[in-house]
């Protein structure tokens, strides 16, 4: 009987969680770029995430271009505005600065997110629609 305990328990063991809901990575992933953690914003992608901005696409094969990529990103964000569907989210950002200086400080800036298994396989910056900054969700 301890041995069929056993191993429930370690069979079980692996599949405690569920990952993380899309609208809590995309505020994880902005809380890190807030504290200027490039480190724990490159962990929230997947390998082989897509990044479009402009006419440029971007593919983050590997963690460390994760991090290159984040750590490139000039402005933190806080997030005013926020939708969710399935797993895709749209979320706007009033920029700040960061380590350095942002180049657009108070400019909204929005950009759809695609989460799967609680990884961003999508980022892709679009252009924001809204004439004043959203209340603060």
């Amino acid at each position: 009987m301890l041995a069929a305990v056993a191993l429930v328990l370690a069979l079980c063991a692996g599949c405690g969680g569920h990952a993380r809901s899309p609208e809590s990575v995309v505020r994880a992933w902005s809380a890190a770029l807030d504290a200027n953690d490039n480190a724990g914003a490159a962990e929230l992608f997947a390998p082989n995430a897509e990044v479009v901005q402009g006419g440029t696409v971007l593919r983050l094969r590997t963690r460390a271009a994760a991090l290159t990529w984040n750590r490139g990103l000039p402005c933190s964000g806080k997030i005013v505005a926020l939708s969710t569907d399935g797993p895709t989210v749209t979320a706007t950002f009033v920029l700040g600065n960061r380590a350095t200086p942002c180049d657009a400080p108070g400019v909204r800036a929005t950009a759809v997110f695609r989460v799967d298994h609680g990884k961003i396989v999508l980022w892709h910056q679009v252009p924001d629609t809204g004439a004043s900054p959203a209340p603060t969700v």
